[in-house]
């Protein structure tokens, strides 16, 4: 395992999918582009894995919550019969909710 770089996303809750000893969280952010001199918006899906205390606060978030979350990303790679496959993960180093999903402010 590697880390090859650090994240921060602001974004609203999708799912949260909890295993054993992490929870899985989806969370949609927009980022903003420009293309052709005119400026879009994108929203693109992270799934962030969360562990410890960050896990106890996923469990207080809905979805559709304003969440921020800084971490890093993680590189990891493994063998198959086809050859090396590897695989790029967000771990979340911090945790909040910003928002919850019905605040007028939010």
């Amino acid at each position: 395992m590697q880390n090859i770089a650090e994240f921060r996303i602001i974004g609203r809750i999708g799912k949260i999918n909890e295993h054993d000893k992490v929870t899985k969280v989806s969370v949609a952010a927009n980022y903003n582009r420009q293309d052709n001199g005119e400026w879009t918006t994108d929203t693109h899906w992270n799934e962030v894995t969360l562990f410890g205390r960050h896990i106890e606060r996923a469990a207080k978030a809905d979805k559709g919550d304003l969440v921020h979350i800084v971490g890093r990303v993680r590189q990891n790679s493994y063998d198959t019969e086809e050859g090396k496959r590897y695989t790029v993960e967000l771990i979340a180093d911090g945790f909040a909710v910003l928002a919850k999903a019905g605040d007028a402010d939010a």
